[in-house]
């Protein structure tokens, strides 16, 4: 049982760096076709950047569903990234982006940093210029802010 709590945690806790570098370098690289829905105005309830969300779930599913017989390793590592979904879908979706009645804004705080690392990585507005490309932990502010000015910089120089 320890050992199936292990998988869970430490997959939940592992889909930050899948995140990560999912967002940074096939969301803003060869996926961008379908993630700049995302950084653009949302026209109705979805985008097409949603789409990734239907591709984590689908392994996801499949990960449970080859596990189900036996609740082997597959069965914790499906429901550690369902686990994570569900986390990133609340507070992604609901408390940053506000895709769904979420009143609750925080003051201070953790959740307050993240919903500001994530309006950074937002104020670039292409593939290129944008900082911060994890969710559930987000870098100093000062930092980000920092990186993005010499980003910004760097592409207003190359524009020259």
């Amino acid at each position: 049982m320890l050992l199936n709590l292990i998988l869970f945690v430490g997959t939940v806790l592992a889909m930050e760096w899948v995140a990560w570098f999912s967002h940074k370098y096939i969301m803003h690289g060869w996926g961008w076709a379908w993630h700049k829905s995302h950084h653009r105005p949302r026209e109705g309830w979805f985008e097409l950047n949603d789409l990734y969300g239907v591709v984590g779930a689908a392994i996801s599913i499949t990960l449970i569903w080859f596990g189900r017989e036996d609740l082997g390793p597959t069965w914790w590592i499906g429901w550690g990234m369902t686990a994570y979904g569900a986390i990133y879908f609340i507070f992604h979706d609901g408390l940053v982006h506000r895709r769904w009645p979420f009143k609750w804004q925080p003051g201070e705080g953790y959740l307050k940093r993240l919903i500001q690392a994530h309006k950074i990585h937002h104020a670039g507005k292409g593939k290129d210029d944008c900082v911060s490309f994890g969710f559930l932990h987000a870098r100093p502010l000062a930092e980000l802010r920092e990186e993005f000015k010499a980003l910004r910089a760097e592409r207003e120089a190359a524009q020259r």
